[in-house]
């Protein structure tokens, strides 16, 4: 999980006296692995397999493809970590960042983290070559602690993602008690068939200003209403031009009880032939009382790979983090209306489940169901 911006610079003078390697010219990385004094994951093995750095234009192209083998050294059973990956800090395009969710890792037992990614070095960005720094931002446990300096906002993602979990896994375990291996069979393959047929364009979203400059128009942003959520979202509006949709406005009204400091939009695309699909899960940082009302306003943009004739932009809220710390994220039975059954995500849990499901069989999926 990883944004992705791409740049160059002018360095031909450079490579033409022989300072800098020729252009077809991989270099071999050097590499580095900070998991923390006190981390509860420690280091096995790394593998770095074909991982270099290739000279492109005035920077290099840092090709990362790394297996780490990790165990868990603390005294409790890990959900979740999160992985940052540096070519360099402070450059577009510079860093990434990869998170394994639905863990259960025992105290003393070990787990592995593959690393695929293309990164980006200012070929003078540090004398001795291009190098690669992988530090640990961020552990989840089975009791919701979490360790890690948090940079990536990863306690927050990782989460909700086990929330999500939590309630996947109890539908399926309370669907197997009501109607039998057969009818969880069922729901696997309705599952896979959706996750199938869900219409995945190229688009990127990208936060900070937009320096768009081709002639937009103001679309209405409409929202699905989600009886449940803490949060009700209305009178929305973006930007849109030939293939980006940006700056995103929209009101907000707190109906729970509790002070809200973050929300979780999911942006639905609908084209001129009629087809739905979800574009982004938009995040929104605020801080909105009980029953208060506010507008959100949004540096950000829906990139996509090739024009769209948009005919609707629509939205739902999926997550909201309460500023006491607790978690809300929508109900099975929120996602099985009729407008959201085939556009929402499933959870990394239930992706994890169907395709245990897929390779293994019923069986297995029943004995996994019953492990927690």
């Amino acid at each position: 999980m990883f944004n992705r911006k791409f740049f160059g610079w002018a360095a031909a003078a450079l490579v033409g006296t022989g300072m800098l390697p020729a252009l077809s010219e991989a270099q071999t990385l050097s590499r580095k692995i900070d998991l923390g004094k006190d981390s509860p994951v420690t280091l096995l093995s790394a593998d770095w397999g074909d991982s270099n750095a290739t000279p492109r234009g005035g920077a290099y192209l840092v090709d990362v493809h790394a297996a780490l083998a990790l165990r868990n050294s603390g005294q409790r059973r890990i959900r979740g970590v999160t992985l940052a990956v540096y070519a360099q800090e402070v450059t577009p395009g510079g860093k990434g960042s990869v998170s394994v969710p639905s863990l259960d890792v025992a105290p003393g037992e070990t787990f592995s983290v593959r690393i695929d990614m293309p990164l980006l070095r200012p070929l003078g960005a540090a004398a001795g070559g291009p190098g690669v720094d992988v530090r640990l931002d961020g552990v989840l446990f089975d009791d919701l602690g979490f360790y890690g300096p948090d940079q990536l906002h990863s306690q927050r993602t990782m989460t909700m993602w086990e929330m999500e979990a939590r309630r996947d896994r109890k539908y399926f375990r309370q669907l197997l008690e009501a109607a039998g291996a057969g009818g969880l069979q069922k729901e696997m393959l309705n599952s896979l068939a959706r996750q199938a047929s869900r219409q995945q364009p190229g688009v990127q979203m990208v936060l900070g200003r937009s320096t768009n400059t081709e002639l937009e128009k103001e679309v209405q942003f409409a929202f699905l209403e989600v009886p449940e959520s803490p949060v009700e979202a209305s009178a929305g509006t973006a930007r849109m031009t030939a293939n980006e949709a940006r700056a995103p406005r929209f009101e907000v009204r707190n109906r729970s009880s509790r002070a809200v400091k973050f929300l979780e939009i999911g942006w639905i695309v609908k084209d001129q032939q009629g087809r739905e699909f979800l574009a982004a899960s938009m995040p929104a940082e605020l801080s909105l009382a009980p029953n208060q009302q506010g507008p959100v306003v949004q540096d950000a943009a829906l990139r996509f790979s090739q024009s769209i004739a948009v005919q609707s932009m629509s939205g739902f809220v999926s997550g909201v983090e309460f500023a006491d710390g607790s978690y809300w994220v929508p109900s099975r039975a929120a996602l099985d209306s009729p407008r959201l059954r085939d556009l929402a995500a499933p959870s990394p849990e239930e992706q994890r489940l169907t395709q245990l499901y897929r390779k293994k069989g019923i069986n297995a999926l029943v004995e996994e169901l019953k492990k927690f």
